[in-house]
């Protein structure tokens, strides 16, 4: 008979450091959800029925993930879909097709559809918001968010995009992004990124804010203030003939005086009947960017701003979870903009923007 392996405490708030344990879920084990072990009855109590699924992750930070996942949320047959929503890969076919191609030149009416589509974004991610709160679970929000995009007859973009399992990305404190919405509470003193993307009428949107859950440091609140800054200071510059590539240089003097790194592995995107698409928009100073900018193009500018000097991140083993390596906050904010004649039109802007 084999002995029970032995395994690291799952617990996401283990008083002992999560050592080795033996004590397991019995729920968990007889649903057939494996390595949900606990070191003893105070973190069992504590976590009942929720689990780490990647003990043996070398973490960079406090944060962990907290499963099981809900089941995947349903959207109503009459919403119209992108091609990988139906796809068990959730491989998006269209966008593959275009590697490789110059940014699109919008038409008038798809301009008019884009507007509508960035409209309601915003009105997802500010509904989303006011939400936010100490005791809350990213999962929950995830709902509000699934549930204020349908109502929209919109279908929330992120949903099986490469089989993406949720409907809305939260990522908290060191979660750089693509945080998958889970069990975990939110806590006075988080920060959390919703990022909210929606398509409708045959179009998409992209919008993303950083939020303080509560009472936050103030390390927490100038990593944010730096992190809007930097956005806003790129859309600045944006206007016809304006190159991709100088958007980084809008941004990242403002992150390192404010002792703040910009990430450099993700970029902003062409977003339009595609939800990433050409141009490619690092936000860094000194990349090799091509293009310029003209009327009609539509694309999002995002940067991810960590603190400290170190720009590296690490992924979680559910191959999206993207954390600083140094477990150091991050924070993003993201805009989806289109090139007027004149300069800019901040599409997904809110009741406050400046721009």
């Amino acid at each position: 008979m084999n002995a029970t392996p032995v395994v690291l405490c799952q617990s996401t708030n283990c008083p002992q450091g999560n050592p080795p344990s033996r004590l397991e879920c019995p729920t968990c084990n007889k649903l057939g959800i494996r390595g949900s072990f606990f070191c003893g009855q105070e973190c069992f109590k504590a976590d009942y029925g929720t689990y780490n699924p990647f003990p043996n992750y070398s973490f960079s930070g406090t944060m962990r993930p907290v499963y099981p996942l809900s089941p995947k949320r349903e959207v109503p047959a009459h919403i119209p879909r992108p091609d990988y929503a139906l796809r068990k890969d959730g491989v998006p076919e269209s966008e593959m097709r275009t590697m490789g191609q110059p940014p699109v030149i919008l038409l008038e009416d798809e301009i008019k559809k884009m507007r509508i589509a960035c409209k309601l974004g915003r009105e997802v991610l500010d509904l989303a918001a006011s939400h936010v709160r100490p005791g809350i679970t990213t999962d929950e929000l995830d709902a509000i968010v699934h549930e204020a995009t349908i109502d929209r007859n919109a279908y929330p973009s992120p949903l099986n995009y490469r089989k993406f399992p949720k409907s809305v990305c939260t990522s908290v404190n060191e979660v750089i992004c693509h945080g998958i919405p889970d069990q975990r509470k939110l806590k006075e003193g988080d920060i959390v990124n919703l990022d909210i993307s929606l398509y409708y009428d045959g179009v998409h949107s992209d919008l993303n804010a950083t939020y303080p859950v509560g009472k936050v440091d103030e390390e927490s609140l100038k990593l944010i203030r730096t992190t809007r800054e930097c956005l806003d200071a790129a859309i600045k510059m944006c206007k016809p003939g304006a190159l991709f590539r100088d958007i980084g240089k809008a941004i990242e003097p403002i992150a390192r005086a404010n002792n703040c790194a910009v990430v450099r592995t993700y970029t902003g995107h062409g977003i339009n009947t595609l939800f990433h698409t050409a141009p490619n928009i690092p936000h860094y100073a000194k990349n090799k960017a091509i293009g310029s900018m003209k009327p009609g193009m539509c694309f999002t500018i995002e940067p991810m701003i960590n603190l400290g000097s170190n720009w590296g991140l690490q992924h979680w083993d559910d191959s999206w979870t993207a954390t600083t390596i140094d477990g150091k906050r991050s924070a993003q904010f993201e805009e989806t903009l289109l090139i007027t004649e004149t300069g800019v039109e901040v599409l997904t802007a809110g009741a406050d923007s400046v721009h």
